[in-house]
């Protein structure tokens, strides 16, 4: 290892990626990230100075929750002046819910945070770990001209594609490029050589006094609703009356569009005079919600339903957690949802 390497903390949440098979049972086990060039000897090559911290015991991505974010950021926080970069493995399912909290968590962030993982276990002949895992750890120490990190941001790196964490959404539960970015596009494209998009890398604040601000609250009072036509008012009303309810996110049709029916309307409005955040999100896989445009998104606009823009679900969930876990009123919570605050929206300047 030559003096002044690059250095990565590797934390193995859990996941796909983190398996080998047993070859007297055949069946798939954690294998110990103790030995990690062991099972990676390709890593060697980098002369990085890299470690590694697993989650005792490691989770499934299914049972991945605020306490696990606390504690991620919390590892990044206590290891941020030892290392260069981190990489996280995670359990596909999930990871997209993570990246987009921890882009929230780790304000004026200046390192690569980049989380990856694998459809097929690290030990199979054909997995898609191995790259996914080398890619992530050279972009995690990758430094430009200056000496400042290349991409000082979330990221998932999937299939030679880097993207804003709070971007992503998991498309595919079988093939191996399993996220995609709809709404903005990727930081960066691996091939032959890594080619970076610096116009599109959010950039933070460097002055002195802005150094890493970790967060820790959240508030899960947060349900999704996803309309579809037929829905029953009981359904709807049920939904906004439930006990310790603060915020929905509402998934609407096209660009913002719902039903014009009266009774839907009404418990909308209903639901944010007694201070539920309703955000609108649209149920398609790209473009953004303009409620302006049609009145059938125009009725949410009067009903005090807040624009999630082009947000994904994933960002708009864990954001509202965020920040209603920040102890805000409705008022600056709905404020700050019309912000881009992270890079987890496009709003439009009129």
């Amino acid at each position: 290892m030559v003096k002044n390497a690059p250095s990565v903390l590797i934390i193995y949440t859990g996941g796909t990626i983190g398996m080998i098979e047993n070859p007297e049972t055949g069946a798939l086990e954690n294998f110990n990230f103790d030995h990690l060039l062991e099972h990676v000897p390709e890593l060697k090559r980098f002369n990085y100075r890299i470690l590694s911290y697993p989650f005792d015991p490691p989770i499934d991505s299914s049972d991945m929750d605020p306490a696990s974010w606390v504690k991620l950021v919390k590892i990044i926080y206590y290891n941020y002046d030892h290392f260069d970069g981190f990489v996280i493995l995670h359990g596909t399912d999930t990871m997209s819910y993570t990246a987009s909290a921890l882009s929230f968590m780790l304000e004026n962030l200046n390192k690569p945070v980049i989380l990856t993982g694998s459809q097929l276990p690290i030990g199979t002949l054909r997995t898609d770990g191995k790259e996914n895992l080398i890619t992530a750890i050279e972009i995690a120490a990758g430094k430009n001209s200056d000496g400042a990190p290349m991409v000082p941001e979330v990221c998932i790196f999937f299939q030679n594609s880097l993207m804003r964490g709070n971007r992503t959404c998991k498309i595919n539960a079988e093939n191996f490029n399993a996220f995609r970015s709809f709404n903005y596009p990727p930081l960066a494209h691996a091939g032959i050589h890594i080619k970076y998009e610096p116009a599109l890398i959010r950039q933070p604040d460097r002055s002195p006094y802005r150094s890493l601000k970790p967060h820790y609250l959240f508030d899960t009072n947060v349900v999704i609703l996803t309309l579809f036509p037929g829905i029953q008012q009981e359904i709807i009303t049920s939904v906004l009356r439930v006990p310790g309810l603060k915020a929905v996110v509402l998934k609407t049709f096209g660009s913002g569009n719902a039903p014009r029916k009266a009774w839907f309307v009404n418990l909308l409005k209903e639901a944010t005079d007694r201070g539920i955040i309703i955000v609108n999100i649209t149920q398609c896989a790209s473009g953004s919600v303009e409620m302006e445009r049609y009145e059938t998104g125009l009725q949410l606009l009067q009903a005090g339903v807040t624009s999630g823009y082009d947000s994904t679900l994933e960002a708009a969930v864990t954001k509202l957690m965020f920040l209603l876990g920040q102890g805000l009123s409705s008022d600056e919570v709905r404020r700050r949802m019309a912000l881009n605050i992270a890079g987890e929206v496009s709003v439009p300047h009129y």
